[in-house]
């Protein structure tokens, strides 16, 4: 084929691959749609260790001057009864001083936002005296979940992580949520000229759960007694962030590989399973190994000559069947016709057949090699 040739069909192949590429990317264009994915990205920085956040930047951008910090404060307050303060934390933790504050503040006009102990943090069922002296009495209820309907959303459940509580009959109830036999979720209680209300949980003011519509309106209805009249204090405690769970959660790609790679040594190193006494060893019958034994012990002791002799005694015993004539000889002779037959150097054969010094180790042992390598050449 000449090169003309040879360039025209290159030219064609490079056409129809294009072609081909042009068609697959029509189809690709043409079945396929450009869509946008939104992916939340997990808190960072104030977020991620405030759980109040969402709460306080929806609050301003509704015009209501919000602030955040970790302690209670009072003194902050004190001289402000249009003010709202939300304890997001466990109220059994306020000192008796902060207290007395805090319901003096309430009874000036203030609003306060309460929940119950968190279950499991200790064995006591009676409310912290804050809750005892709004009202709240008897013991600290079990969890249970209460419905909630917000017009043009599917149903909710709330509280279902909270205490409920039971109310004195000399409470001031202006709300409540729940029944005598369960316990109350929610109640509104009236303290002076302010409002107290009592929560078995605020999780759904948290920052992830703050999105949804019925949590925006549950939290609307909260705020309502003061909102707008002054300063909303949300009072949280610091959201530790634990490293393990954080390794744990997000580590993996690090640390899965590593614990498989230590438990592929650790099962490479170790023992298997069995008995934790090795088994006894069994009766051996080998007579090689007998007589292997007898050897290094008769050697160990200085026998090495009486070895030597029973290697050269071994060796003239074949020498003897195989070759009478050789045998018969003596001194020289002998040692000349064996080397004849074996094809060895005539010194080789006279110092295997010659008894080595008791302490010479190497000669002793070349010498016995010597008579092996003779006795299977025969």
């Amino acid at each position: 084929m000449s090169a003309a040739w040879r360039w025209r069909l290159v030219g064609l192949g490079a056409l129809v691959g294009a072609v081909l590429l042009a068609v697959l990317v029509a189809w690709f264009l043409h079945t396929h749609e450009r869509v946008e994915r939104e992916l939340p990205l997990p808190p960072q920085g104030e977020a991620a260790v405030n759980p109040l956040y969402a709460l306080r930047q929806a609050l301003r951008a509704d015009g209501i001057e919000a602030q955040t910090r970790q302690a209670l404060q009072p003194e902050r307050f004190a001289d402000a009864p249009g003010d709202t303060v939300l304890l997001y934390g466990d109220p059994s933790a306020i000192a008796i001083r902060d207290v007395n504050a805090v319901l003096a503040w309430v009874a000036r006009g203030g609003h306060l936002l309460v929940r119950t102990p968190p279950p499991g943090l200790d064995g006591d069922d009676v409310p912290p005296p804050l809750l005892r002296r709004l009202g709240i009495g008897g013991e600290l209820r079990s969890t249970r979940c209460e419905t909630l309907l917000v017009e043009g959303e599917e149903s909710h459940v709330e509280f279902c992580r909270g205490r409920r509580f039971e109310l004195d009959e000399a409470a001031r109830v202006r709300l409540r949520w729940g029944d005598e036999e369960h316990g109350y979720a929610w109640a509104r209680l009236a303290h002076g000229r302010g409002s107290v209300d009592v929560a078995a949980d605020f999780d759904f003011l948290d920052n992830e759960a703050l999105d949804e519509v019925p949590h925006q309106a549950l939290a609307r209805q909260l705020l309502a007694p003061n909102y707008g009249r002054g300063q909303v204090h949300l009072v949280h405690s610091p959201r530790a962030v634990s490293l393990w769970r954080e390794l744990l959660r997000r580590g993996w790609p690090v640390w899965l590989p590593l614990a498989l790679a230590l438990a592929a040594w650790l099962w490479r190193r170790g023992q298997r399973f069995g008995p934790w006494l090795p088994s006894p060893a069994a009766d051996r019958r080998s007579l090689l190994e007998h007589v292997r034994a007898s050897g290094e012990l008769l050697y160990r002791y200085g026998q090495a000559p009486a070895l030597h002799a029973a290697a050269r005694q071994a060796f003239l015993a074949r020498l003897q069947r195989r070759d009478p004539a050789a045998a018969a000889l003596a001194g020289d002779a002998r040692i000349a016709a064996i080397a004849q037959r074996l094809e060895l150097p005539h010194m080789t054969v006279r110092d295997a057949l010659t008894a080595p010094e008791p302490r010479d180790r190497h000669a002793f042992f070349a010498r016995v090699r010597t008579l092996i390598q003779m006795r299977n050449r025969l």
